[in-house]
């Protein structure tokens, strides 16, 4: 006779394991029954009380979870696992241990037999495919919550997350250059356009290479700018600056990028452009600023410039105005 335990349903009425069990005489629905309290498979839900028959059986039945003997998964977190991983958080949750061991131990079998990730950086989905054979695993089936659980960052399995790729246009591969870091498309074009015919500067400076941002996309974009770029545009020699809208977004937009990559590069706002916005622009016809936009700028963008244009850049973001960059255009390089 089989088992109750065989099935998943976690709550049973008298009826329903009769039914279920296709058991139709009582003597054998009651051997049934009393055999898998026996066995511990199920116990009586005494609030179901009795069907008055003789003898009695409890209307309704809760399967009971089986005990899981944990002991082996502890010893193998605490004496087989490689000692990069970090064990608390599995000791202290022993099913989830359970439910994630295949994973984990593919992760060890990895650290304890390739003992070279300083070689070199690959690609999340790379390293992902390496350790567990699912190029997919670690971005999108659980691997990033195992790593935190084990403690691991991706830093420490050396690997970068592949980004769009950084669109830039480059007039000239001489170094050292400047490079010039534009929030917006249309300014991006307008620019190559102006490049493409020949000419070399713009608004009063040579610029070498100019980037197109994508506005917040630059934060992850330019990661590219670090290790993928061709070597004169990483020149350590060159000059980097940036021009995006004169509002609180675009201001915020420099400064978390300064903030993002001072330890590998120096950026600049491009000066001579916002001061021939300024130039070009009537406050008094200037639009409003959408809602909600992030003010928490600091004092870095504005310290760039003189007093006077500070001033007024203070007193068009006092007003909720902006400009937008798309002010310029090709007849005002």
């Amino acid at each position: 006779m089989r088992s109750i335990r065989d099935n998943h349903k976690r709550k049973w009425s008298l009826d329903e394991i009769s039914k279920h069990y296709k058991i139709y005489d009582y003597s054998d629905l009651v051997e049934f029954i009393m055999k898998n309290i026996e066995e511990e498979n199920i116990k009586p839900i005494k609030s179901s009380k009795t069907n008055g028959k003789s003898p009695a059986l409890y209307n309704s039945y809760m399967l009971i979870s089986p005990v899981v003997d944990y002991i082996e998964y502890k010893e193998e977190l605490q004496y087989r696992l490689n000692s990069h991983l970090k064990i608390d958080y599995y000791l202290k949750n022993l099913a989830k241990y359970k439910e994630d061991r295949k994973h984990i131990m593919a992760l060890n079998n990895y650290l304890d037999n390739y003992n070279d990730l300083s070689s070199g950086m690959v690609s999340l989905n790379e390293r992902s495919f390496e350790i567990w054979g699912r190029e997919k695993f670690l971005q999108k089936e659980g691997g990033i919550r195992i790593l935190k659980n084990l403690g691991l960052n991706l830093d420490m399995l050396n690997i970068y997350e592949t980004t769009e790729p950084l669109s830039y246009y480059s007039h000239t591969k001489e170094v050292p250059q400047n490079v010039l870091i534009l929030e917006n498309k249309d300014t991006f074009y307008s620019m190559r356009r102006h490049l493409l015919k020949g000419n070399s500067d713009i608004l009063g400076m040579s610029i070498g290479t100019i980037i197109y941002g994508k506005g917040k996309g630059i934060y992850k974009s330019f990661k590219d700018f670090t290790y993928c770029v061709e070597p004169y545009l990483a020149n350590k020699s060159n000059k980097i600056f940036y021009f995006g809208d004169l509002d609180f977004e675009g201001i915020l937009i420099y400064e978390l990028l300064c903030e993002a990559f001072e330890d590998e590069v120096s950026i600049a706002p491009y000066i001579n452009a916002y001061k021939a916005m300024l130039n070009k622009s009537d406050i008094r016809t200037l639009p409003l600023m959408k809602k909600g936009q992030n003010k928490n700028i600091t004092n870095e963008f504005l310290e760039a410039f003189d007093e006077e244009d500070r001033n007024q850049i203070n007193k068009i973001l006092t007003m909720n105005k902006y400009i937008p960059q798309e002010i310029l255009n090709s007849r005002d390089f």
